[in-house]
């Protein structure tokens, strides 16, 4: 059974103009043209969709059926191809945790100010690529490398590491920590989409993991003491929380923050996304 968007259109002008006619003047075809795609359509799908009578044409039980599926076909085609042809007027920039964490809110103004014509979205997506490989964005922050061959990328800013947890925690005393306090506490990691595995540890010295998969079960399991967790800095911008502190660690290298595209298929607002981005970062 082969159902092509013309006679779905075809079906949706004679019901919303009343004759086969008027059909015709809106498709710009002739009414035999209309005659034979209602035709087609009827004998694809093996009912009869619409009455006609010297006066009127009105859709069957099966045609109102058809109709309301066909109005729905026909309206995500339309949003399809204005998806896919909108690349100048919006932007999405996907991310998995903690978007550009105190940049955040200076990016979406100045972009807002210096690019007026572009709607610019924030997607979060809990996924490694942030929403790219899953279509949901344009271009995508990102902490740690992509497949290189697939996507390209660009560093825009570092941003230091920190250890979450809980408020009453001993080491909140202090005003920073390094790695060797952590060693021996139960580390949260995120091995999908976070920026910290045991490799920031000697072997010798490598702490035990537990695991999260989102953000928020992150958050709610440090926050009962029972584990710590490290993040990028964004992290604590982007999620203060009553009960968990988060705290430098001193000894531990910083994160680069990465804007990531499809390799083939490169935004349009790419250079200047990074070149606004690299300023805010070099800015601090």
């Amino acid at each position: 059974m082969d159902v092509e968007l013309r006679q779905l259109r075809c079906l949706v002008a004679i019901v919303d103009e009343g004759t086969f006619t008027d059909a015709a003047i809106v498709l710009g075809v002739s009414q035999a043209a209309v005659s034979r795609t209602l035709a087609s359509l009827e004998r694809a799908l093996g009912v009869r969709l619409l009455r006609r009578t010297s006066r009127e044409v009105t859709p069957t039980g099966a045609g109102l059926r058809v109709v309301a599926h066909a109005r729905r076909v026909l309206g995500e085609v339309d949003g399809l191809v204005q998806e896919a042809t909108s690349g100048h007027t919006s932007l999405r920039i996907g991310y998995a945790w903690s978007a550009l964490g105190r940049h955040t809110l200076a990016f979406q103004r100045r972009w807002a100010d210096t690019h007026p014509e572009t709607d610019l979205r924030l997607v979060r997506v809990n996924s490694a690529t942030a929403g790219l490989a899953e279509g949901a964005c344009d271009l995508a922050v990102v902490r740690r490398p992509l497949d290189e061959r697939r996507f390209d990328s660009a560093i825009v800013g570092l941003e230091r590491r920190v250890c979450a947890m809980a408020s009453d925690d001993p080491l909140a005393r202090r005003r920073f920590v390094r790695l060797a306090d952590i060693g021996g506490r139960t580390l949260l990691v995120d091995r999908r989409t976070g920026t910290t595995t045991t490799e920031l540890w000697p072997p010798d010295s490598r702490p035990p993991t537990k695991e999260s998969h989102d953000v928020d079960d992150w958050l709610t399991a440090i926050s009962t003491g029972r584990c710590v967790g490290m993040t990028a800095e964004s992290t604590a911008h982007q999620y203060p929380r009553p009960g968990l502190v988060y705290r430098p660690v001193r000894d531990a290298e910083s994160i680069p923050v990465r804007l990531a595209w499809w390799r083939d298929d490169p935004h349009p607002a790419t250079q200047a996304t990074i070149e606004l981005l690299t300023t805010l970062y070099r800015a601090g």
